[in-house]
Parts: structure tokens; C-alpha cells; sequence
């Protein structure tokens, strides 16, 4: 669900601004793709240890 929330809200499809169901399509899989990456690079940032 968080990643729909991040679609809707980040992504900007909360109202899509093309027509068609190929389209749409086409812009939903890129905001998720974009999602995906943002993910990507906070999961795999490297913490300070601690000492």
C-alpha cells in the first residue's frame, strides 16, 4: 500500500493527464519503476557503525 501511496501523492497519478487504457498503463509502471528505485537507494544506503 505504501507504494500506491507514493504513486498517488509523489508520482502524480492521483489523476492521470493522458487518455487510454494503454497509456495510462504505460505511466502507471513508470511512476511504480520510479518508486522502485527511490526504495532501491534508501534500503541500500550505508549506516555509520557505531564504535
Amino acid at each position: 500500500e505504501q507504494g500506491f501511496g507514493w504513486v498517488k501523492t509523489v508520482g502524480r497519478m492521483r489523476q492521470v493527464m493522458v487518455r487510454g487504457l494503454k497509456r495510462v498503463d504505460q505511466m502507471f509502471v513508470l511512476s511504480m519503476a520510479a518508486y522502485n528505485l527511490v526504495r532501491m537507494r534508501s534500503l541500500g544506503q550505508i549506516r555509520p557503525q557505531l564504535r
